[in-house]
């Protein structure tokens, strides 16, 4: 009989305790994760310790939520920051209208057929291209 030392932490958690390799090695415990079940010898033969998959989803589910308003809050204070570092003029909206943009003169261009039979659907490219 050896004792081992190790210390137990009350937090809520898919684990009740966590132990290394060394530990479970001493304990000569083989750990299946996929069933929260831990099985090691014991004085009248193999003992089983089975987790709460109930409780270990609620815990997960809880972690995952608890780091997403997490993300949240650091995004928002990143965007503060970039918003108190760039300049009024920068922030400023363009009124300018675009203006539009008129299609190429046909001395410029070549129309290709497109190959689906219709001769109104026709591509037009520039004559520097090729037609392939």
């Amino acid at each position: 009989m050896e004792f081992i030392k190790f210390e137990v932490a009350d937090f809520e958690s898919s684990y009740h305790a966590i132990f290394g390799r060394p530990a479970l090695a001493k304990f000569m415990a083989v750990p299946h994760y996929l069933y929260l079940l831990l099985m090691m010898s014991g004085p009248n033969g193999v003992l089983s310790f089975r987790g709460d998959l109930k409780c270990s989803y609620d815990c997960d589910t809880e972690a995952v939520q608890i780091i997403a308003r997490m993300q949240q809050a650091y995004e928002a204070q990143e965007i503060a920051n970039i918003a108190q570092q760039t300049k009024p003029e920068d922030m400023e909206i363009l009124t300018k209208k675009a203006g539009i943009i008129a299609p190429p003169s046909k001395t410029n261009t070549i129309e290709i057929d497109l190959g689906i039979g219709d001769p109104s659907k026709m591509a037009i490219i520039s004559a520097h291209l090729s037609k392939e």
